[in-house]
């Protein structure tokens, strides 16, 4: 498929299982999806985490995949009773979720004729196509604007390779962060809204650190996808500080 470049191209991710909200397992899939789409200028909008269950799944996917450019769903395609994910999905589009010939043979050959909970990781909703697994089992799925995605970390990251070449790209977001030490927010807060409403189309967060005994201060993070604008509003957003009193203001080169 061939990329196109759009202004915006949006995305929301579904986190789905019952171990996530009770705590028992720590979700680091969110942050690598949202960095992975960010290589391809597709802006992370929303994150929804939901349980094991067919409705609760089926109405969020339904609000997401209306809602944005592209839905990522983590979890639940494994064989256990409550991996249920392609079913609801399914049942999200009005469609059946029918063994995949592609998948049945997979497993038949890893482990001859699969019992009725492996046979559960062939279901793939109709007019779905399959997202390949480099890692170790099955592949996920993608039906029209959604991506059906594992939840073990390794493998849904080797599964986003395969994702990303389907995607319609946006122009990429580019970050430049101001630091300010030994100043507090307070003194901050009223050159960033300036700066802020004179650029609305970029976005301006404060992030705040302390370390102990005395060390405060905020890094400023500018985000943008035109360069030229993002540079001046790093210039306009420096003197605005120094206008304020602020000290120690440093420019700093980070990562998107």
């Amino acid at each position: 498929m061939t990329a196109i470049k759009s202004e915006r191209v949006t995305a929301a991710v579904m986190i789905i299982g019952d171990e996530i909200l009770s705590g028992r397992t720590q979700d680091t899939n969110l942050a690598a999806i949202a960095k992975y789409l960010a290589t391809y200028g597709v802006d992370l909008c929303e994150a929804r985490v939901v349980p094991d269950v067919e409705q609760e799944i089926i109405d969020a996917v339904n609000a997401l995949r209306t809602k944005y450019d592209y839905v990522i769903t983590t979890g639940g395609i494994g064989p256990t009773h409550d991996d249920i994910t392609a079913d609801s999905i399914a049942k999200a589009f009005g469609v059946t979720a029918p063994e995949h010939p592609e998948i049945m043979a997979m497993l038949r050959e890893r482990w001859g004729e699969p019992n009725a909970a492996r046979r559960r990781m062939a279901h793939v909703p109709e007019g779905g196509s399959l997202v390949k697994n480099p890692v170790q089992g099955p592949p996920g799925f993608q039906k029209e604007n959604v991506f059906v995605l594992a939840g073990v970390p390794a493998i849904m990251r080797g599964m986003l390779e395969d994702v990303g070449p389907r995607l319609r790209t946006g122009a990429v977001v580019l970050s430049k962060t101001v630091r300010v030490t030994g100043t507090g927010e307070g003194v901050i807060a009223a050159p960033l809204e300036a700066v802020a409403k004179a650029h609305p189309d970029m976005s301006l967060g404060s992030y705040p650190f302390f370390s102990p005994p005395d060390v405060y201060g905020a890094n400023l993070v500018l985000r943008g996808r035109d360069a030229a604008e993002l540079d001046a509003a790093v210039e306009e957003l420096v003197a605005a500080l120094e206008e304020a009193g602020a000290k120690n203001i440093e420019r700093v080169e980070v990562p998107a």
